[in-house]
């Protein structure tokens, strides 16, 4: 059983959850630039066919054909439905949204997964952890007020992201003590690519030309995407597999003001007043929720 409260497996667990934002953070706004001229299936199947490679080489290099078995092929399976669903919706979202408000509407996940695990567990949620959830909401409403020329359709894309992200939070905080990261990280991306390779086909015919076509640069950036992505969600694993979820929960907050700082660098985008409030009451109410969890677990142990 992983030591959870092992201080060196916390820190490296903190430092990859960091980093990972930081990956993340960067690869999304590499996605928002190049869904401006090229097709989300073509940028999507790079991005799982990469991952699904790159796995596949460390795995057979390093453990061999025995490292491909899995004990939960199904939940495996589940694991790269439901990201492939939040890429789908977060590269649609990134053509409409800002980067920042973007992200911060998708960071209410972890204060929902924090809901969530403690009803799944039959555990108290508690008045004050009810509070911070609603304090979330409030301020992704600041967010997407009226008026900040984010209330409208394309809001809904980053709302059904955020749930189906804290689906794939449990999921994957679960399959981090079950199984190797990097199977995991290969049956997501292979899912992801398989599933992506039908509408793959259909677009067989222009294909080719869209390829010649391609600047060196821009493809460039489609292996750069995944690569980032397979790199981000598999340190996301392994940061799961080293310490608990809700001690790791406040550390993801960072990838709000990592992508504040892509959002300004990348599109010189900078959100407004109410936006930082908003931004500022969702990261808050999140790092409370993560840290009322940390001193239930204390009390427990």
């Amino acid at each position: 059983m992983i030591e959870y409260m092992n201080p060196s497996n916390s820190t490296i667990a903190v430092i990859m959850i960091v980093l990972s934002a930081l990956l993340f953070s960067i690869m999304d706004a590499i996605t928002k630039y190049v869904g401006g001229f090229l097709s989300v299936v073509l940028v999507l199947w790079a991005r799982y066919s990469i991952q699904a490679a790159l796995m596949a080489m460390w795995i057979g290099r390093s453990r061999g054909l025995a490292g491909f078995a899995t004990a939960h092929p199904r939940f495996q399976v589940l694991r790269g439905v439901l990201l492939l669903i939040i890429s789908v919706l977060a590269f649609l979202g990134l053509r409409a949204l800002p980067l920042a408000e973007f992200t911060a509407i998708i960071m209410l996940s972890p204060i929902l997964v924090t809901a969530a695990a403690g009803w799944m567990l039959k555990e108290s949620v508690g008045r004050m952890r009810w509070a911070l959830v609603w304090g979330g909401f409030i301020g992704t409403l600041i967010v997407i007020r009226p008026g900040s020329g984010l209330f409208g359709a394309a809001v809904a894309l980053p709302l059904l992201a955020m749930l189906v992200s804290s689906a794939y939070s449990l999921l994957t905080s679960r399959l981090a003590v079950l199984e190797n990261p990097y199977t995991t990280q290969f049956y997501t991306g292979i899912t992801g690519s398989l599933l992506l390779l039908p509408m793959m086909l259909l677009q067989a015919d222009s294909l080719p030309g869209i390829l010649h076509d391609l600047a060196w640069t821009h493809l460039s950036l489609l292996i750069v995407i995944g690569i980032l992505g397979s790199i981000g969600h598999l340190m996301l694993v392994m940061a799961f597999s080293r310490a608990g979820t809700a001690s790791l929960m406040p550390f993801t907050y960072t990838q709000i003001g990592f992508a504040a700082i892509m959002s300004w660098l990348a599109f010189r985008h900078a959100p407004d007043f109410w936006a930082w409030i908003g931004m500022a009451t969702i990261a808050a109410c999140g790092a409370a929720t993560a840290w009322l969890n940390m001193q239930s677990a204390q009390r427990a142990k």
